[in-house]
């Protein structure tokens, strides 16, 4: 029945008089145009971190992140949740480190793009985030001190070092200690930096379409089902997606309560609202003394919303670049599949904690499959020069 009801939709939209299934008006090109690839920014600098454009620190960072000797345990590095091979994710409902963590880890393709970091929001850099999954018992567990001696004893470490950040501190210089760690913080961010998104079939699509031109190779086309599963993400009455993921990340980078709590642990699941004052009292945010950043660049941090009933229960909304490959989905894992994640949007139920923003999505069932198809044109390949490198 499905597949009839696909059909006979395709033959009405190609029946039409003078219509083709994949006919645009201007105002929804605008909003094509609007999530391509082609529409991202420019990678804007990272005022707290004056190394992140360094490539003498990207390619530094890009040997700390794949480290296993940055752990407890020696097994584990930020690669470990976050595999290229895997979008940048672990394909684990909950990141498992040194230790089991009650969080999905999040690709971080495209992550340099956001103002704040883990699901709630705690961290407002890439290098404070990657200094808190150090310092973590459940991921890293490696204590600052650990890391300033690894940095000692592996000679390239210390060269790479000194001619980025000058000289490691002495032993004993608490102070010295932190600052070194945070300049490998620093270094990591400058690798992450470099892992961007890369232009998918839905991109090759648009920028045809934007052209003029009909879509011809087959890494530029979508399916009648795509197409149709594209028609409804556009429509705001019908999916609600393009209030939460919109732009060419597909993600507005803010916090949304849509009841994906877990049920068994609501309470302890306040997110942004909790994750907001976590940021603001931080020593390594914005505002910090190990911060680059100039007294007026910090205005996020400023003027970030710190209560009201909407960010209870909050989460980020996530990148749906390449998210056909980044499952198990929500904050914390425990939706398996897409076809799950769509049904949690069909069935609309009041949050466990908090209030739900959801309202009851006005969609067949033939719609709702046609939608997670579509997701599936986002895919894409890892970015270049990012996987594991080789030491010399």
């Amino acid at each position: 029945m499905k597949h009839l009801a696909r059909l006979l939709v395709g033959l009405a939209l190609l029946c039409a008089p003078g219509a083709r299934a994949d006919d645009w008006t201007p105002a929804q090109l605008e909003l094509l145009r609007a999530l391509w690839i082609g529409n991202l920014p420019a990678l804007p600098p990272d005022p707290t971190n004056r190394y992140g454009d360094d490539p003498r620190a990207a390619e530094f960072g890009r040997l700390l992140f794949y480290d296993r000797r940055l752990s407890s345990n020696g097994k584990t590095a930020c690669a470990t949740c976050h595999d290229p091979a895997k979008a940048f994710t672990d394909g684990r409902a909950l990141a498992r480190g040194v230790g089991v963590t009650d969080r999905n880890a999040p690709t971080i393709i495209g992550a340099a793009w956001n103002t704040w970091f883990f699901w709630d929001g705690r961290k407002d850099s890439q290098w404070s985030q990657a200094l808190a999954s150090t310092e973590n018992p459940l991921e890293m567990n490696f204590p600052r001190a650990g890391v300033v001696d690894l940095l000692r004893r592996d000679r390239d470490y210390t060269r790479r070092y000194r001619a980025i950040f000058g000289d490691l501190p002495a032993r004993g210089d608490a102070e010295g200690v932190t600052r070194a760690f945070v300049n490998y913080g620093k270094a990591i961010e400058a690798f992450e930096r470099r892992v961007l998104p890369q232009p998918s079939r839905f991109d090759r699509y648009v920028a045809a379409k934007l052209e003029g031109r009909e879509p011809k190779a087959s890494n530029e086309k979508l399916s009648l089902d795509e197409e149709m599963g594209l028609r409804s993400f556009l429509s705001v009455e019908q999916s609600q997606c393009l209030r939460c993921h919109n732009g060419p990340l597909f993600t507005n980078g803010t916090f949304h309560n849509i009841g994906s709590q877990n049920r068994k642990a609501a309470s302890s699941e306040e997110g942004r609202a909790a994750g907001v004052k976590k940021a603001l009292v931080d020593e390594f945010n914005c505002r910090g003394k190990y911060s680059d950043a100039a007294p007026d660049q910090c205005a996020e941090l400023d003027f970030a919303r710190v209560d009201g009933a909407q960010l209870v229960g909050a989460f980020k909304a996530p990148s749906l670049r390449n998210v056909a490959r980044t499952g198990p989905y929500f904050h914390d894992g425990h939706v398996k599949s897409l076809d799950d994640v769509i049904w949690h949007y069909r069935t609309t139920q009041g949050a466990p904690l908090g209030q739900s923003e959801l309202e009851a999505a006005t969609m067949t069932g033939t719609e709702f499959d046609q939608l997670r198809i579509f997701l599936g044109s986002l895919d894409s390949p890892a970015p270049a020069d990012t996987g594991p490198p080789r030491r010399r």
